[in-house]
């Protein structure tokens, strides 16, 4: 699983490969801010609340500190 920001880098990433100009790739990052910013709210807001329930309900194993939590449930490494 990737966080809406992450999703957002890749996103990025992408349109620097398509596009011949960083002015194009910044207008259609604004675009895509636009159109989809609710729905990456909400899955920030749900990431949140899995991980606030996880660690309420002992989901989580004690002996892994927040880093470790973040790298076990979200995909981070660098491609």
């Amino acid at each position: 699983m990737k966080t809406p920001l992450q999703q957002l880098l890749d996103y990025t990433t992408d349109l620097l490969h398509t596009f011949d100009s960083e002015e194009r790739v910044a207008m259609a990052v604004l675009d895509y801010l636009k159109t989809n910013k609710k729905a990456m709210l909400e899955k920030e807001r749900e990431t949140i609340c899995n991980a606030f329930s996880d660690a309420r309900h002992g989901a989580v194993e004690s002996r892994w500190t927040a880093e470790e939590y973040f790298e076990e449930i979200f995909d981070t490494k660098e491609k």
